[in-house]
């Protein structure tokens, strides 16, 4: 009787996730043209409790996405320009020297624009290494150190970064445990036709595109909490391990691609990267469990990042997506015995 009235219930609130998302997704939309997957994958990384990096040439919108997103949820929001300049304590915050009424000055702390529910983090590759890592505790721990005290930063907390392509001149590469910290990385394509005459329509016109809240912190959380209850059969999960030990060249599944242009395969997190994307793929698809198909449809953009090539794949180009996409075509739903 309990198992049929949990049944009833996760049933009810799969159904009520699926409206707050498409409400959100809508409301987001009515500002940003195209980029619905783009859309997707971000809504992914905040539902999964990750944090995501968006990929693309200036001008296609990534700022813009992420303001939009600020505005459609009732979340504290903030934006860090990384700039060559920028130091860790911008980002963090510092102590300075205050003085009460009797003119006794004491250290307080004052917050740096990392405090905030939703942080934009805008050309996070324009800033030096140095900088780069003062994120790292922030996005992994969701607290902040200063002057050996450790400062909790607020709930729900989601880093959205975006960074122009490395071929671009005043780039910095990102270190690569800074990488796997980022749930999913996604790429932005230049629109096509129809999306650039909707563009240019929408965005010099008189009107501003209106866009109402949809979901507060609170929701935010629980549809988090929701994203942890979705179920994931065993063979399912040795699927997933098995794609991602695909991505090692020294490991047995490994594919000709992977063997011969991969210097170092996906981490742990990618594989954990993958299940709460796919969680949450599943729910909006009105599901309580993960498919196959979950799996399939977010694998590049939890892995694309994780892929270290050698200098071979530098030197030809190599794009890691083919490399995930050969693991997803050799690699079988079920162990062959």
């Amino acid at each position: 009787m309990d198992e049929t009235a949990n049944n009833t219930d996760m049933v009810g609130q799969v159904q009520i996730f699926q409206s707050d998302y498409s409400r959100i997704v809508e409301q987001v939309r009515a500002v940003i043209v195209g980029h619905e997957e783009v859309t997707e994958q971000v809504l992914m990384c905040l539902l999964g409790g990750g944090h995501a990096l968006l990929e693309g040439v200036p001008g296609l919108g990534k700022t813009l996405l992420v303001r939009t997103l600020g505005r459609v949820l009732e979340l504290s929001f903030s934006r860090i320009q990384f700039t060559p300049d920028l130091m860790p304590a911008d980002i963090t915050g510092t102590n300075i020297v205050v003085a009460d009424a009797e003119g006794t000055k004491r250290f307080e702390f004052q917050q740096g624009p990392i405090f905030a529910n939703l942080v934009l983090a805008d050309e996070i590759n324009r800033a030096t290494p140095k900088t780069q890592s003062a994120v790292l505790e922030a996005m992994q721990e969701q607290t902040v150190s200063v002057s050996r005290t450790t400062h909790e930063l607020p709930r729900p907390f989601f880093v959205l970064a975006t960074q122009n392509p490395l071929e671009m001149e005043g780039t910095y590469p990102l270190p690569e445990a800074q990488l796997d910290r980022f749930m999913l990385k996604v790429r932005l394509d230049s629109p096509d036709l129809d999306e650039l005459t909707g563009i240019i329509d929408r965005t010099t016109g008189a009107e501003e595109p209106d866009v109402s809240e949809a979901a507060d912190a609170q929701r935010i959380a629980q549809m988090q909490q929701l994203v942890r209850r979705v179920a994931v059969a065993s063979h399912v999960t040795e699927y997933i391990a098995r794609l991602v030990l695909a991505t090692h060249p020294g490991g047995e599944q490994a594919g000709p691609l992977a063997k011969r242009y991969v210097r170092y395969g996906a981490s742990p997190r990618g594989a954990q990267a993958i299940v709460l994307a796919a969680k949450v793929h599943a729910l909006c698809a009105g599901r309580a469990n993960v498919a196959f198909s979950d799996i399939r449809a977010v694998a590049a953009a939890a892995l694309r990042h994780r892929l270290i090539l050698s200098f071979e794949g530098q030197a030809e180009g190599v794009k890691t997506d083919d490399i995930i996409e050969e693991i997803l075509e050799t690699i079988p739903q079920a162990e062959t015995v």
